[in-house]
């Protein structure tokens, strides 16, 4: 196996696992990229970064996207390279938004597109290699595929199918018992993702570390009917988004860690919002946020309404894709 390309690029979103109920299994992409480009040399590793993690981040062997790209090359046989690696990131860190799965998925897709043989590394070997180093395909499948996307592991390794989700006809539809409508242009997903996003930060390990070791039988039955409607809910009948997004496996259970995030969770759903902890948080998830203005209901409830921001990034349909730098 050959490196054949010396520069190449790559753009990734940002993603919300869990999605309330579907506990390391359910996810979707934002349209919140970051974009990398890098060129293979004979020196060694300089890694620059605009934007997020700028200063904080590794520059060297350590920056999580070399890593997966030396992972990628490594398993595809290819030999391994000086690189220069430049970082436009705009996927908040310590969020709940998968930037570190969106480097790995970018750092391994970055050694596709330079080998001889891509084929090597195709979407199951990256989504294999991303669970391998990510621990569990929640966020990776999203950011590799795009859309809403369901994921597991099995012996096998790391599975995941996109979900074809409902339209706003299906709502309309649902609404007035019609059936559904005819052969027409596409339409775009019933859903409108708005992501309410702190200043504040909260490290995945420590947000799982809240996380107790078994829970009541009667709560894991619940969480396992509202998993299943919630796919129901995203594929039929967008009316059924508030109840299917109700969960008692992981969020009451961070609320230590992120009271505000848990308190806005419980404010929007009182008002009908379908609103979830994204990711290991603390930002907050409102998988439809349209309708009446937000604004009102963070300033109900948090300190400082300027530490929080309303980003209406919407639904990702594209995962990771080349881009030429």
């Amino acid at each position: 196996m050959r490196i054949t390309t010396e520069r190449v690029g790559v753009r990734v979103p940002a993603t919300s696992a869990n999605l309330g109920p579907g506990f390391d299994a359910l996810g979707l992409a934002l349209h919140l990229v970051d974009d990398l480009e890098l060129e293979a040399t004979t020196g060694r590793v300089e890694v620059t970064v605009e934007g997020e993690g700028a200063g904080d981040v590794p520059a060297g062997e350590d920056h999580l996207v070399v890593r997966a790209l030396r992972r990628g090359l490594d398993h595809a046989g290819a030999p391994q390279a000086g690189v220069r690696l430049h970082c436009r990131n705009r996927i908040p860190h310590g969020r709940g938004l998968g930037s570190s799965a969106a480097a790995t998925v970018a750092g391994l897709m970055l050694a596709r597109l330079l080998v001889s043989e891509p084929e090597a590394l195709d979407d199951q070997v990256l989504l294999d290699l991303a669970t391998e180093m990510e621990g569990h395909p929640d966020n990776a499948a999203p950011a590799l595929l795009g859309g809403v996307v369901l994921s597991w592991t099995d012996r096998a390794g790391a599975r995941a199918e996109r979900l074809d989700l409902a339209t706003p006809g299906d709502r309309a539809q649902r609404g007035n018992g019609a059936g559904q409508s005819g052969s027409g242009p596409a339409q775009e997903p019933a859903i409108r993702p708005v992501v309410l996003l702190p200043t504040a930060r909260l490290a995945t390990s420590a947000a799982r570390s809240l996380l107790p070791e078994t829970v009541p039988h009667a709560d894991a039955a619940f969480n396992a009917a509202r998993a299943a409607l919630l796919v129901h809910a995203l594929t039929s009948d967008p009316s059924l988004l508030l109840p299917a997004t109700e969960d008692r496996l992981h969020q009451e259970y961070r609320a230590p860690g992120m009271p505000q995030s848990v308190e806005l969770v419980r404010v929007l759903r009182s008002e009908g919002y379908p609103a979830v902890i994204s990711g290991a948080g603390p930002s907050v998830l409102v998988i439809d946020g349209a309708g009446p203005e937000l604004a009102p209901l963070v300033r109900r409830v948090v300190d400082d309404p300027r530490a929080w921001r309303i980003a209406r990034v919407g639904l990702s349909s594209t995962g990771a894709e080349p881009v030429v730098p």
